[in-house]
């Protein structure tokens, strides 16, 4: 399902808050990561339903990505 581009706007302005906190990063540098992510693409395509997860659980998922690097 692909997700509203509103709902993935909001999604992703949450993740970067949730992220830059949980990786004490400025939210510039939290926005770059995310939107160089494979998690940013399965949230913009709907795969798994990513966008209706939590904000806090999708920045986990990112810095679990962020440490497989």
């Amino acid at each position: 399902m692909i997700a509203n581009r509103t709902l993935v706007g909001h999604k992703c302005a949450g993740v970067i808050r949730a992220y830059a906190e949980l990786a004490g990063l400025s939210l510039r540098d939290a926005f770059d990561v995310l939107y160089r992510s494979n998690l940013y693409t399965e949230i913009v395509c709907g795969i798994s339903d990513m966008h209706c997860r939590s904000d806090g659980y999708l920045a986990e998922e990112l810095q679990l990505e962020v440490n497989r690097r």
